[in-house]
This record gives structure tokens, sequence and C-alpha cells, in this order.
């Protein structure tokens, strides 16, 4: 019998979340909160708990696993994943093909998002793409001609650490840049435009410059068909899109930037659909 299933873990700072797909649903998931500060075979033991729960020997392809943390995507071995100190440099994939004996594939949360959305959300049926994350941190996850590009060291996309003005294009444009500069929440910011708070909707318009110029960025990089937004900040993208595409006016390609689409991700499993596509995405063909 030909395996039906691929598994997409997604390991956060506070939960591990395990789910089996077939097709393009989710048919069953299992969610657990992690030790995040125990030993590294602890939160190894508890990843393994959630697979275990939706894993079927003979009938699954593979395994996905998104982590927030750099990783070396041949060899599968995660380093130093910030929320959880014990995690220096862990061999996942070589942990996970042992025990469960299918080809596992281990790539950063930013890189899962995009392909996530490539083979399941906004992307579908498009070659080139950019999966941008504005949350906490600003990253990337890159499709060209169909695959993920990870870059040498799987950091492609790191948009973020780009210089900018006095800082980097992710010290104005996140989360914590939004705490820094203005020191309020993207969250809080949100819901105060949404009453039509003046100096909360200030905010999101020079905001919405600022992220003009990390969108012009990807342009001029990848030159993408389609930008799809993820994170705690894309939620608000409303209050600052306007004042993006402004900002956008100078970009020096006007005939790619009309045939350009910016879409706010819409599905809310995409973190664990995402580390199952690492699965499709070993599959597919290569192109030059």
């Amino acid at each position: 019998m030909t395996p039906r299933a691929i598994i997409g873990v997604d390991l956060g700072g506070t939960h591990v979340r395990s789910g089996r797909v077939e097709g393009q649903n989710i048919i069953s998931h299992a969610s657990k909160a992690i030790s995040a500060k125990a030993a590294a075979q602890v939160v190894i033991d508890e990843i393994c708990g959630t697979i275990d729960a939706v894993f079927l020997r003979n009938d699954t392809a593979g395994i996905g696993i998104g982590v927030p943390s750099l990783v070396d995507t041949e060899k599968g071995i995660v380093y130093t994943v910030e929320n959880i100190p014990s995690w220096k440099e862990v061999h996942l994939k070589e942990i996970l093909e042992e025990r469960y004996r299918v080809p596992v594939h281990v790539n950063n949360d930013a890189n899962c998002f995009a392909l996530g959305e490539f083979h399941f959300g906004k992307g579908r049926g498009l070659r080139h793409m950019v999966g941008l994350i504005v949350g906490t941190g600003l990253g990337a996850g890159i499709i060209v001609n169909g695959r993920l590009y990870s870059g040498a060291n799987c950091g492609a996309g790191e948009i973020g650490a780009i210089p900018y003005r006095e800082k980097t294009i992710e010290g104005y444009v996140s989360g914590t840049g939004l705490k820094n500069i203005y020191g309020a929440s993207g969250e809080d910011l949100c819901e105060r435009a949404g009453r039509k708070d003046a100096q909360a909707l200030e905010i999101f318009s020079s905001f919405g410059k600022d992220f003009g110029h990390a969108v012009q960025t990807v342009l001029y990089a990848f030159d993408p068909e389609l930008i799809v937004l993820g994170g705690s900040v894309s939620k608000a993208f409303r209050f600052y899109e306007s004042a993006m595409k402004e900002q956008l006016k100078s970009f020096a390609y006007p005939h790619a930037l009309a045939r350009l689409k910016i879409q706010v991700s819409e599905e809310p499993r995409i973190a664990l659909l995402g580390a199952a596509a690492l699965c499709l995405d070993a599959a597919a063909p290569k192109v030059c």
C-alpha cells in the first residue's frame, strides 16, 4: 500500500503541535505544552508524544517539522532555539528517522509558512512567491520555480537583518519595533486603530512607510508574483496598507508592481500544513 499521509510538526516556544495531513486536510492533530526550560531530551520526548498520537506506521510517507531557529537543512540539525535553552545543537532528523523509520525534513518556521501557503493556501497555482512573517520579528520564506529556496545556511529570507536607517529593517517593521519605538504592542495598536484612535492610525501610517521599504527589498531581491503576510502584525494590514502603497510608488519597475499581489494569510493551521509541506517540497522535481 502506498502511504497516503504526511505528518506536520510545529515546534513553538511554549507548545508543540502535530497534524496528520491527507490531501488538503488535517485529519487528526495533537498538541502539548513543552517543558521549555528542561533538558533537550525531555522536549524531544514531548515532540514524539504528539507525533505518536497521529502517526500510522504503514500509512505515513514522511514527517516535516518547523522550528523557530536556524537549521542545517541537509543534516536536519537544529541550532540554538531561543526559547528552549537546552537546544544548542539537536540532531533532530537523525533522532526522528531512527524512531519512526520514515524520511524527516526540518526547516525554520518562516520557510514552513511560505511552503504552507504555496501548497495549501494563497500561493496554489503560482511559481514564485514570498511568505513574509511580520510578528515579533521579520522573516521571509522564498519559493522560486515552485521550490523552497533556503540558501546555503538556511539563512535566505532574513530581510529583517538588512541595515535600514539607524537600525535594521526588523527594528522598524516588527512587533518588537512597534514596542521599542512607540511603547505599544501590535495587538493593542490594532484594537485602538479599529476604534479610529488618531495616534494609533498615525503610528500605522509611519509603520506602513517602513513596511513599504521592506516590500521593495523583497521585490528587488526576488521579484515574486505574490507576497503572503503572516504573523501577529499582519492582522493590522488594513491600517498600514495605504501608506505601504504610497511608499511603493517609488519602486523602479511599475510594470512588475502592477502584477504583484499582496495578501494576508487566512489559514489558521498554516504552521502545521507548512511543516507537512516540507515533505511535498522534498519530493518535487528540481527545476534549474
